[in-house]
Protein backbone atom coordinates (compact mmCIF):
# COMPACT_ATOMS: atom_id res chain seq x y z
CA UNK A 1 0.00 0.00 0.00
CA UNK A 2 1.31 3.53 -1.23
CA UNK A 3 1.26 5.59 1.72
CA UNK A 4 0.63 9.40 1.67
CA UNK A 5 3.07 11.80 2.15
CA UNK A 6 1.86 14.78 4.85
CA UNK A 7 1.20 17.34 2.41
CA UNK A 8 -1.43 14.82 0.07
CA UNK A 9 -4.31 15.23 2.35
CA UNK A 10 -4.54 18.65 3.47
CA UNK A 11 -7.15 19.84 6.12
CA UNK A 12 -10.27 21.20 4.87
CA UNK A 13 -12.45 21.56 8.34
CA UNK A 14 -11.22 22.40 11.07
CA UNK A 15 -9.29 19.94 13.12
CA UNK A 16 -11.13 17.76 15.36
CA UNK A 17 -10.42 15.58 18.50
CA UNK A 18 -11.00 12.31 19.33
CA UNK A 19 -14.82 11.58 19.11
CA UNK A 20 -16.48 12.09 22.30
CA UNK A 21 -13.12 12.76 24.34
CA UNK A 22 -11.29 15.25 25.77
CA UNK A 23 -7.19 15.57 26.02
CA UNK A 24 -4.55 17.47 26.65
CA UNK A 25 -0.77 17.87 25.67
CA UNK A 26 2.04 18.75 28.18
CA UNK A 27 5.00 20.57 26.98
CA UNK A 28 8.11 19.98 27.77
CA UNK A 29 9.25 19.65 31.62
CA UNK A 30 12.92 19.35 31.61
CA UNK A 31 13.46 18.40 35.05
CA UNK A 32 11.09 20.57 36.77
CA UNK A 33 9.07 18.22 38.84
CA UNK A 34 7.47 21.21 40.88
CA UNK A 35 5.67 22.41 37.86
CA UNK A 36 4.59 18.79 36.60
CA UNK A 37 3.21 17.95 40.47
CA UNK A 38 1.15 21.36 39.64
CA UNK A 39 0.08 20.43 36.08
CA UNK A 40 -1.03 17.00 37.51
CA UNK A 41 -2.79 18.42 40.33
CA UNK A 42 -4.51 20.79 37.80
CA UNK A 43 -6.02 18.39 35.11
CA UNK A 44 -6.74 15.81 38.35
CA UNK A 45 -9.33 18.78 39.51
CA UNK A 46 -10.88 18.58 36.00
CA UNK A 47 -10.96 14.89 35.78
CA UNK A 48 -14.36 14.25 36.40
CA UNK A 49 -15.71 17.04 34.53
CA UNK A 50 -13.65 16.27 31.43
CA UNK A 51 -15.00 12.50 31.43
CA UNK A 52 -17.21 11.32 28.63
CA UNK A 53 -19.49 8.56 28.00
CA UNK A 54 -16.95 8.31 25.27
CA UNK A 55 -13.75 7.80 27.63
CA UNK A 56 -12.37 9.14 30.43
CA UNK A 57 -9.72 12.47 29.30
CA UNK A 58 -6.42 11.64 27.55
CA UNK A 59 -3.06 13.61 28.30
CA UNK A 60 -0.22 13.51 26.16
CA UNK A 61 3.19 14.19 27.42
CA UNK A 62 5.13 15.74 24.49
CA UNK A 63 8.90 14.39 25.94
CA UNK A 64 11.38 16.17 27.53
CA UNK A 65 10.80 15.30 30.71
CA UNK A 66 14.79 15.07 31.73
CA UNK A 67 17.73 17.87 31.22
CA UNK A 68 18.49 21.45 32.14
CA UNK A 69 16.07 21.60 35.28
CA UNK A 70 16.95 20.33 39.03
CA UNK A 71 14.89 17.31 39.26
CA UNK A 72 14.93 14.67 36.34
CA UNK A 73 14.92 11.87 38.48
CA UNK A 74 11.50 13.03 40.29
CA UNK A 75 9.76 13.99 37.19
CA UNK A 76 10.21 10.27 35.62
CA UNK A 77 8.78 9.04 39.34
CA UNK A 78 5.91 11.49 38.84
CA UNK A 79 4.86 10.27 35.48
CA UNK A 80 5.71 6.83 36.70
CA UNK A 81 3.05 7.08 39.65
CA UNK A 82 -0.22 7.19 38.30
CA UNK A 83 -1.01 10.56 37.45
CA UNK A 84 -3.22 12.35 36.90
CA UNK A 85 -5.74 10.15 38.28
CA UNK A 86 -9.06 9.68 36.19
CA UNK A 87 -6.88 10.35 32.32
CA UNK A 88 -5.52 8.12 30.55
CA UNK A 89 -1.93 8.52 29.60
CA UNK A 90 0.31 8.58 26.89
CA UNK A 91 3.99 9.72 26.83
CA UNK A 92 6.14 10.42 23.65
CA UNK A 93 9.83 10.58 23.37
CA UNK A 94 12.07 13.91 22.82
CA UNK A 95 15.24 14.50 21.65
CA UNK A 96 16.51 14.35 25.25
CA UNK A 97 15.22 11.19 26.48
CA UNK A 98 16.99 9.99 23.03
CA UNK A 99 20.25 11.78 23.47
CA UNK A 100 20.56 10.34 27.08
CA UNK A 101 19.77 6.73 25.87
CA UNK A 102 22.45 7.17 23.35
CA UNK A 103 25.00 8.33 25.95
CA UNK A 104 24.02 5.78 28.43
CA UNK A 105 24.77 2.93 25.41
CA UNK A 106 27.45 4.62 23.65
CA UNK A 107 29.36 7.92 25.48
CA UNK A 108 31.95 9.35 23.24
CA UNK A 109 29.52 9.65 20.65
CA UNK A 110 26.73 11.28 22.20
CA UNK A 111 29.43 12.97 24.61
CA UNK A 112 27.81 16.49 24.00
CA UNK A 113 24.91 15.58 26.19
CA UNK A 114 26.59 16.95 29.15
CA UNK A 115 26.23 20.46 27.65
CA UNK A 116 23.13 20.19 26.46
CA UNK A 117 21.24 19.82 30.02
CA UNK A 118 23.03 16.84 30.98
CA UNK A 119 24.86 17.92 33.63
CA UNK A 120 21.99 18.54 35.80
CA UNK A 121 20.74 14.93 34.90
CA UNK A 122 23.72 13.21 36.61
CA UNK A 123 23.35 15.64 39.86
CA UNK A 124 19.56 14.93 39.88
CA UNK A 125 20.93 10.72 40.14
CA UNK A 126 23.54 11.75 42.42
CA UNK A 127 26.33 11.05 39.81
CA UNK A 128 29.04 13.28 39.39
CA UNK A 129 29.17 14.71 35.65
CA UNK A 130 32.69 14.46 33.77
CA UNK A 131 34.61 17.57 32.95
CA UNK A 132 32.70 18.06 29.33
CA UNK A 133 36.02 19.94 27.84
CA UNK A 134 39.21 17.86 28.91
CA UNK A 135 37.65 14.11 29.90
CA UNK A 136 39.14 11.36 28.49
CA UNK A 137 37.37 8.55 27.12
CA UNK A 138 37.75 6.08 30.09
CA UNK A 139 35.92 8.63 31.87
CA UNK A 140 33.62 8.90 29.51
CA UNK A 141 33.19 5.43 30.20
CA UNK A 142 33.50 5.85 33.80
CA UNK A 143 30.39 7.96 33.80
CA UNK A 144 27.97 6.20 31.68
CA UNK A 145 28.76 3.29 33.89
CA UNK A 146 28.19 5.18 36.98
CA UNK A 147 24.69 6.83 35.59
CA UNK A 148 23.71 3.26 34.20
CA UNK A 149 23.68 2.39 37.58
CA UNK A 150 22.26 5.29 39.10
CA UNK A 151 19.29 5.19 37.11
CA UNK A 152 16.47 3.16 38.58
CA UNK A 153 15.43 -0.10 35.92
CA UNK A 154 11.93 1.31 36.59
CA UNK A 155 13.42 4.52 35.05
CA UNK A 156 15.26 2.82 31.84
CA UNK A 157 11.70 1.19 31.30
CA UNK A 158 9.71 4.10 30.80
CA UNK A 159 12.83 5.19 28.45
CA UNK A 160 12.27 2.39 26.51
CA UNK A 161 8.95 2.44 26.53
CA UNK A 162 8.44 6.26 24.34
CA UNK A 163 6.38 6.68 21.76
CA UNK A 164 7.49 8.07 18.94
CA UNK A 165 4.20 9.96 17.62
CA UNK A 166 0.57 9.83 18.74
CA UNK A 167 -2.48 10.19 16.61
CA UNK A 168 -5.81 11.33 18.02
CA UNK A 169 -8.94 12.24 15.81
CA UNK A 170 -7.14 14.75 13.08
CA UNK A 171 -4.50 16.25 15.63
CA UNK A 172 -0.53 14.37 15.46
CA UNK A 173 1.03 14.76 18.20
CA UNK A 174 4.85 14.89 17.67
CA UNK A 175 7.56 15.90 20.13
CA UNK A 176 9.78 18.58 17.41
CA UNK A 177 7.97 18.33 14.19
CA UNK A 178 7.33 16.55 10.94
CA UNK A 179 8.44 16.34 6.93
CA UNK A 180 5.69 17.71 5.10
CA UNK A 181 7.02 15.17 2.41
CA UNK A 182 6.48 12.22 4.51
CA UNK A 183 4.01 10.25 5.98
CA UNK A 184 3.56 9.85 9.70
CA UNK A 185 4.75 6.33 9.42
CA UNK A 186 7.68 7.04 7.48
CA UNK A 187 9.33 10.18 9.93
CA UNK A 188 12.41 9.86 10.40
CA UNK A 189 13.60 9.97 14.26
CA UNK A 190 16.02 13.55 13.82
CA UNK A 191 12.15 15.31 12.11
CA UNK A 192 10.07 13.78 14.70
CA UNK A 193 12.83 14.55 17.93
CA UNK A 194 15.14 17.37 16.32
CA UNK A 195 13.37 19.57 13.75
CA UNK A 196 13.09 23.17 14.00
CA UNK A 197 13.12 25.90 11.29
CA UNK A 198 12.74 23.63 8.37
CA UNK A 199 9.16 22.35 10.40
CA UNK A 200 8.50 25.65 11.94
CA UNK A 201 8.78 27.87 8.48
CA UNK A 202 7.08 24.89 5.89
CA UNK A 203 3.60 26.34 4.60
CA UNK A 204 2.88 23.27 3.30
CA UNK A 205 -0.60 21.43 4.74
CA UNK A 206 -0.01 18.50 6.83
CA UNK A 207 -2.29 15.89 6.65
CA UNK A 208 -2.89 16.62 10.37
CA UNK A 209 -3.21 19.63 12.51
CA UNK A 210 0.77 19.04 14.51
CA UNK A 211 0.82 19.70 18.53
CA UNK A 212 4.18 19.99 19.33
CA UNK A 213 7.05 21.17 21.75
CA UNK A 214 10.85 21.29 21.31
CA UNK A 215 11.11 25.04 20.29
CA UNK A 216 10.31 27.42 23.31
CA UNK A 217 7.66 29.83 22.83
CA UNK A 218 6.90 32.86 25.23
CA UNK A 219 3.25 31.48 24.62
CA UNK A 220 1.56 29.07 23.30
CA UNK A 221 0.86 29.58 19.52
CA UNK A 222 -2.19 28.11 17.38
CA UNK A 223 -2.46 27.86 14.02
CA UNK A 224 -4.81 25.81 11.50
CA UNK A 225 -1.33 24.14 11.01
CA UNK A 226 0.49 23.77 14.41
CA UNK A 227 0.34 23.99 17.66
CA UNK A 228 3.40 24.78 19.80
CA UNK A 229 3.33 24.61 24.25
CA UNK A 230 6.66 24.67 25.12
CA UNK A 231 7.07 27.78 27.19
CA UNK A 232 10.44 26.97 28.59
CA UNK A 233 9.65 25.59 31.68
CA UNK A 234 13.19 25.34 33.08
CA UNK A 235 14.25 28.63 32.35
CA UNK A 236 10.35 30.70 32.70
CA UNK A 237 9.10 28.87 35.47
CA UNK A 238 5.57 28.37 32.91
CA UNK A 239 4.92 24.87 32.19
CA UNK A 240 1.30 25.00 29.74
CA UNK A 241 -0.79 22.73 28.22
CA UNK A 242 -3.18 22.42 25.08
CA UNK A 243 -6.76 21.11 26.27
CA UNK A 244 -9.21 19.76 23.24
CA UNK A 245 -12.30 19.22 22.90
CA UNK A 246 -14.42 18.88 19.50
CA UNK A 247 -13.21 21.38 17.31
CA UNK A 248 -12.04 23.97 20.60
CA UNK A 249 -8.81 24.39 21.80
CA UNK A 250 -7.60 26.08 24.63
CA UNK A 251 -4.55 26.62 27.50
CA UNK A 252 -3.89 25.70 30.95
CA UNK A 253 -0.47 26.94 32.36
CA UNK A 254 0.89 26.25 35.74
CA UNK A 255 3.78 28.79 36.77
CA UNK A 256 5.88 28.77 40.00
CA UNK A 257 8.89 31.39 39.40
CA UNK A 258 10.40 31.80 42.84
CA UNK A 259 11.34 28.00 43.32
CA UNK A 260 12.84 28.28 40.34
CA UNK A 261 17.14 27.33 41.02
CA UNK A 262 19.20 28.59 38.19
CA UNK A 263 22.08 26.60 37.31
Amino acid sequence: MNLLRMFDRPQTRPAKFEDGRVGYAVGDIHGRADLLALMLERLEDRAEVDARAAGPPIVIFLGDYVDRGPESDKVIDLLLSGRPNGFERRFLRGNHEQIMQAFMTDPMSARAWVLQGGAETFLAYGVTPPAAMTANENEWQAAAEALRAAVPPTHVAFLDSLERYVTLGDYAFVHAGVDAGRSLEQQTDQDLYWVRERFLASKRPFSHRIVHGHTPVDKPYADERRIAVDTGAYASGTLTAARFEGEEVSFVSVTNRPNFRAG
